[in-house]
C-alpha cells in the first residue's frame, strides 16, 4: 500500500532470527495473496519487525487495531485467519496468544499476554513494534527527539549530570556506574575522542544485543550521538560480529538513512554539533568483549586485553579518550534524556535502577528475549514471565551471566536480580544470558561445558587464565570420564581461587565461576562422580552401566540393535551385558519393551 495512506489494518510479522527460521519470508508473501484476494492490500501495511521476544512461541503474528497476537500456527492457517479477523471481524482463537497485560514504556496497550505482564520495556521499547528498516516508523515513536532536546536544550555537561543522576549502570556486565563514565570520559583533554558500542555478543546462549540492534537500530545509533555530544567526539564506532549479518544489514541501513537525514554526520540538525559513526566488525571472539582487547582488535591488532589503569576513559582507541558501552547500555539514553533522570531511577532498586534484559534459554517453556524492572525475582523470571519448566521436571538450577556466571540452585530462586544480589548468591549479572536447567542437567557436566567454552577463548596472554584453566579443564574432564581422584575437588577450588585473583582481565578472573559454584552448591554430584563413579543425571556416559534384570523375555530386540554385539542370551532366556564390550550407547534401553534394562 501508499506508505502516505492511513492504514485500516497494520499486520506486524517478527522478522527475528526465530520467527525467520520459521519462514516468516514466506509467512509475509501468504498474507499478501490473501489480502489481495479479499481486496484489503491497499488498506493494509504489512510490517516486517525485529524480536517481540515470544521466541518459543513462534511464528507470531500481530494485528491492528486491537494488538491481536497469533503465534505458533502454520502458514496453511493464514487464509483463515485473514478471513476470520480482517472479513468476518472475529478472531481464529485456537491461534491467538491470550494470557496476562503488556506494558510498554510508551504506553502501548498490548492486549493480554501474560509472557509480558511482569516486564517492563525501555530498551526494547522498540522490537517487535516497528520496522527496524524504516526511519519513518522510528520517528512516529518519538526517535530523535531526544538527540533534539539534547542539541537545542542542554550542554553537554548537562547530558552528563542526567546520566549520574539517573543511576543507569553498564548493562555489559560490569555494572560501573555510566554516568561515572561518561564524565571521566568528558573531563579529558584534547580536541579528538572515540564512542564505542561493544556490540561483541558471545555468551553461549546470549541474543539480547544482537536482537535489539535487529530490531530497533536506530535508538543505539542515537544513544551513540547523544554520548559524542557529552563527551565532545566526533566519531563512533559500532563493534559487531561479522557472524550477526541481520543485524549488521539492519544496522548499515539505519546508518545510511540517519546520515541522509542530517541526523549523523556534519551540523547535525543545525546544531553546529557532527558526528558520524561507522561499522567494524569482529571475528568471532569471545576475549574481544572485553573493552581493552576490543579497543586492540579496532586498531588492527590481535584482540587481547591489557592491564588498566589507564583505563579507556583516558588512554583508549589509538590512544585518545574512549567512551565504551554496550547496546542495551545506548538503547536507554534517549529515554532517560526524554523522560528524565528521575522517573528512570524510580523503576528497579536502590542501586540497580531501570531494567535489564536477558535471554533466556534451556529448559523453560518461554524461551525467548524478557526485560524486566531491576529486582525482579528469578522465580518470577522463570515461572511467571517463563512458564516454568516444560514436561513436568523439577526445576534444578539456573545460570546467569553466562560463563562467566554462576549456578544457582532451588533455594534462590527468590533472590532478586540485581548487581549485589546476584553477585551474593555467587553468581553475576553479566550481559544478559540466563539458562534454566532441569532435573536431567549433570552439574559437572555443566561445569565442564562452560569451562571449555572459556578455556578455547583464552587470549593466552597471561599464565593464570592460559594455564590455569587447562588444568581445570583436565580434572573435570577426567571426573565425568570416571577417573577422578579424591582430591580433586579440592584442587579445583585451589585453582579457581587463584586464577580468580591472579588473571589480568575480567574474563579470565570470572573463568572459574561455574565451577566454584557447581562445588559450592551441588558438591554431593561432585563426589558421586570421584567416589561412587556414578551420574545421576545419566549425562557421562563413562559412568553409566547397564543391566538386564529378571523381567527379561529373551526376545532378543536389545541384541539386535546392541553396535558393539554386547549382549548375549538364548531365545526366551534372560540376556546379559558384558559391561568390557558396553559402549553405554542406550539403545537397548530404549528399543526394550518390557523395562527389563536398568541404567546404573
Amino acid at each position: 500500500m501508499n506508505n502516505n495512506v492511513t492504514p485500516d489494518y497494520i499486520i506486524t510479522i517478527c522478522d527475528g532470527p526465530s520467527c525467520i527460521h520459521k519462514k516468516s519470508k514466506e509467512l509475509k508473501e501468504s498474507v499478501t495473496a490473501q489480502l489481495k484476494r479479499f481486496g484489503l492490500l491497499d488498506k493494509t501495511r504489512i510490517i516486517l519487525s525485529g524480536c517481540l521476544g515470544m521466541c518459543a512461541k513462534g511464528p507470531v503474528m500481530i494485528i491492528n487495531p486491537g494488538y491481536t497476537i497469533y503465534a505458533g500456527f502454520n502458514i496453511i492457517d493464514v487464509p483463515e485467519i485473514i478471513e476470520e479477523h480482517l472479513v468476518k471481524k472475529t478472531q481464529v482463537s485456537r491461534l491467538v496468544v491470550q494470557e496476562d497485560n503488556l506494558y510498554n514504556r510508551f504506553y502501548r496497550v498490548f492486549g493480554d499476554v501474560n509472557f509480558f505482564g511482569k516486564q517492563m520495556r525501555i530498551a526494547l521499547r522498540n522490537c517487535g513494534i516497528i520496522d527496524p528498516e524504516s526511519i519513518d516508523d522510528y520517528l512516529s515513536v518519538r526517535g530523535y527527539e531526544a538527540l533534539a532536546k539534547v542539541l537545542s536544550d542542554m550542554q553537554p555537561q548537562d547530558v552528563v549530570q542526567e546520566l549520574k543522576k539517573c543511576g543507569l549502570r553498564g548493562r555489559g556486565g560490569a555494572g560501573f556506574p555510566t554516568g561515572l563514565k561518561w564524565s571521566l570520559t568528558a573531563e579529558q583533554p584534547g580536541p579528538e575522542k572515540f564512542v564505542i558500542c561493544n556490540a561483541d555478543e558471545g555468551d553461549p546462549g546470549a541474543f539480547m544485543d544482537r536482537s535489539a540492534i535487529e530490531g530497533d537500530p536506530h535508538t543505539v545509533i542515537e544513544g551513540m550521538v547523544i554520548g559524542g555530544y557529552a563527551i565532545g567526539a566526533s566519531k563512533g564506532i559500532v563493534y559487531i560480529r561479522a557472524e550477526y549479518p541481520l543485524a549488521i544489514k539492519r544496522l548499515e541501513k539505519a546508518i545510511a538513512d540517519a546520515r541522509a537525514e542530517g541526523l549523523l554526520g556534519a551540523n547535525i540538525l543545525d546544531s553546529g554539533f557532527s558526528f558520524d559513526l561507522e561499522i567494524r566488525l569482529g571475528a568471532g571472539a569471545f576475549v574481544c568483549g572485553e573493552e581493552t582487547a576490543l579497543i586492540q582488535s579496532i586498531e588492527g591488532r590481535r584482540g587481547m586485553p591489557r592491564p588498566r589503569p589507564p583505563y579507556p576513559s583516558v588512554k583508549g582507541l589509538f590512544g585518545k579518550p574512549t567512551l565504551i558501552n554496550n547496546v542495551e547500555t545506548w538503547a536507554n539514553i534517549p529515554v532517560i534524556i526524554l523522560d528524565g533522570a528521575s522517573w528512570f531511577s524510580s523503576v528497579g532498586t536502590e542501586k540497580s535502577k531501570g531494567t535489564k534484559v536477558f535471554a533466556l534459554a534451556g529448559n523453560v517453556v518461554n524461551t525467548g528475549l524478557v526485560e524486566v524492572p531491576m529486582g525482579t525475582t528469578l522465580r518470577e523470571i522463570i515461572y511467571d514471565i517463563g512458564g516454568g519448566i516444560p514436561d513436568g521436571k523439577q526445576f534444578k538450577a539456573v545460570q546467569t551471566g553466562g560463563p562467566s556466571g554462576g549456578c544457582m540452585p532451588e533455594q534462590y530462586l527468590d533472590t532478586p536480580v540485581d548487581y549485589e544480589s546476584l553477585q551474593q548468591a555467587g553468581s553475576i549479572m553479566g550481559s544478559g544470558g540466563m539458562i534454566v536447567m532441569d532435573e536431567g542437567a549433570c552439574m559437572v557436566n555443566i561445569a565442564r561445558f562452560f569451562l571449555e567454552f572459556t578455556q578455547n577463548e583464552s587470549c593466552g596472554k597471561c599464565t593464570p587464565c592460559r594455564e590455569g584453566t587447562k588444568r581445570m579443564l583436565e580434572i573435570l574432564t577426567r571426573i565425568t570420564e570416571g577417573k577422578g581422584e579424591a582430591e580433586d575437588i579440592d584442587k579445583l577450588e585451589r585453582l579457581g581461587r587463584m586464577i580468580k585473583k591472579a588473571s589480568l582481565c575480567g574474563l579470565g578472573q570470572s573463568a572459574p565461576n561455574p565451577v566454584l559454584s557447581t562445588i559450592a552448591n551441588f558438591r554431593e554430584e561432585y563426589e558421586e562422580h570421584v567416589r561412587d563413579k556414578k551420574c545421576r543425571a545419566g549425562v557421562c556416559t563413562a559412568l553409566l552401566s547397564y543391566t538386564i534384570n529378571e523381567k527379561c523375555v529373551g526376545c532378543g530386540a536389545c541384541k539386535r540393535v546392541c553396535p558393539t554385539a554386547a549382549i548375549s542370551g538364548a531365545v526366551k532366556q534372560r540376556h546379559v551385558i558384558d559391561p568390557a564390550k558396553c559402549v553405554r550407547c542406550g539403545k537397548c534401553m530404549e528399543t526394550c519393551k518390557f523395562n527389563a534394562i536398568v541404567r546404573g
